[in-house]
């Protein structure tokens, strides 16, 4: 079974061997995503190339996305370490300790201390422990526990009542861009984002650096979603963090967050990806809850291209089943929502781009009158398989380009294979390795009938445009 929702895992302690992430692949991974928040360079170098080792086994292309950890606030070491706080009890937030106590800490941005107003809210380890501010010092701040608990050394620091201030992307940040750049990754994720500008600095640096890595936002802030359509319309993907957005703002509210996300991201032709918790349970356990099974249903039904695995595959005892889970629940959905023929709404794209987008939507009308196998799209940019991706059709989309970067992009794309296609110059060229490559894959079967769009450079006149119906031959 072909899934054409994408499944990104992040590699970490129980994932980052050769074997596992071959497995992975089996299991439908198409994005692999290496958290820069944990790891060194080495760690993160010894992953990409176990992902590129294993990649030269499967016959579609496989991405890579580098996860920049932004301005996350973390708590300096505490010993002991998981000690309890009390509702009521006061403990200090204190500008420098190198190792704290459970009630007396430092947190990984001194100037925290000068940014929180009184009366303002600290939540730690995901809102787990809530504080309040209720005076202040030079060096350290008093709050009285609302909420209480284990604290742990390097748990998470949220303030959802205060605006720090403080740029999007660090100094340490640009230290892995550049690693990013060096070792030629497919995407950058840009935590915490709140505006489309910051999307842009980075989009700007890249061009500098003469690199096609694409940006990807992620949604964690209350801001972020005031400001949700000019950075959706900036970046080239986006990430509903769940996690901090469910922590920053109302639990509530986040799951019709997600759905205005998604649909945004419909809209314009971004590829968006779901994360955080979808398979929670499964880091200790071999199956999942019955919640986590419709939540990842709801997200395919929301018109997510890729599905997220986070702690799942990189701490969690079941990285591989975890993985098949996804790729089971959404082919199954798919297969669901192939069969309501629900109507497609327009995608706005750039002017430049409106041929482009017509001639999709007029291939997914075609697919749903004439029964083919898949789509073959010849393409050295792929825009136009993007464009198909949105479009929603039935049927795989098997984009075939000579250059290796987009076809690793395509990993992020609903329904899109990337495959490497030696260079050819005429239609009948491209036919026949097209025909060949899906019936080798099994992706297709002698006798059914594909829909070929070779595109501008295959054809005789620069500005004909084409959708050819082709029947697979016996002979292949």
């Amino acid at each position: 079974m072909i899934t054409k929702t994408s499944i990104v895992a992040t590699l970490g302690p129980a994932s980052s061997d050769l074997q596992t992430i071959r497995q992975l692949m089996e299991a439908g991974v198409r994005t692999f995503r290496l958290n820069f928040s944990h790891g060194d360079s080495d760690t993160h170098r010894s992953m990409l190339n176990a992902v590129r080792t294993a990649s030269a086994d499967v016959p579609f292309a496989v991405s890579v996305m580098g996860d920049l950890c932004g301005p996350k606030i973390r708590l300096c070491p505490i010993s002991p370490d998981g000690g309890l706080i009390e509702p009521g009890q006061t403990v200090t937030i204190a500008r420098h300790l190198e190792v704290g106590r459970p009630d007396s800490f430092s947190t990984t941005l001194p100037e925290l201390i000068d940014r929180v107003r009184l009366g303002q809210r600290i939540l730690l380890d995901d809102g787990a422990i809530v504080l309040q501010a209720e005076s202040k010092k030079d060096d350290a701040l008093q709050c009285r526990v609302l909420v209480g608990g284990p604290v742990r050394s390097r748990k998470g620091v949220n303030l959802p009542d205060t605006d720090l201030g403080i740029p999007a992307i660090t100094p340490r940040d640009w230290q892995w861009v550049d690693w990013a750049v060096e070792h030629q990754l497919d995407y950058l994720a840009l935590s915490f984002v709140q505006q489309a500008d910051e999307i842009r600095e980075l989009q700007q640096a890249l061009v500098r650096k003469e690199s096609p890595i694409k940006v990807v936002a992620k949604i964690e802030k209350p801001r972020a979603v005031e400001n949700l359509e000019s950075i959706v319309q900036t970046s080239d993907a986006v990430l509903v963090a769940r996690g901090d957005l469910g922590v920053e703002m109302p639990p509530e509210q986040v799951p019709l967050i997600q759905k205005r996300i998604t649909a945004l991201c419909r809209r314009f032709g971004k590829p968006v990806i779901v994360a955080t918790q979808v398979l929670q349970s499964m880091i200790e356990n071999p199956s999942p809850t019955r919640a986590e099974v419709s939540d990842i249903a709801n997200a395919v039904m929301d018109y997510a291209d890729a599905i997220m695995l986070s702690g799942e595959t990189s701490v969690g005892k079941y990285p591989v089943q975890a993985a098949r889970v996804i790729h089971q629940v959404c082919g199954g959905t798919e297969a669901y929502l192939d069969r309501l023929h629900l109507p497609r709404p327009p995608i706005e794209t750039d002017p430049a781009l409106k041929t482009l987008s017509v001639i999709a939507r007029f291939a997914a009308q075609m697919l749903d009158e004439i029964p083919c196998a898949l789509v073959a799209v010849a393409t050295k940019t792929g825009t136009t398989a993007r464009l198909l991706s949105k479009a929603r059709i039935d049927v795989p989309i098997v984009s075939f380009c000579p250059d290796e970067r987009t076809n690793r992009q395509m990993g992020l794309h609903y329904g899109v294979i990337g495959v490497y296609s030696p260079f050819v110059s005429t239609l009948a060229e491209f036919t026949e390795y097209a025909e060949k490559t899906v019936l080798k894959h099994g992706w297709a079967k002698a006798g059914q009938q594909i829909l070929l769009l070779p595109g501008q450079d295959l054809l005789s006149g620069q500005d004909s445009q084409a959708v050819i119906l082709h029947t697979l031959q016996e002979s292949g």
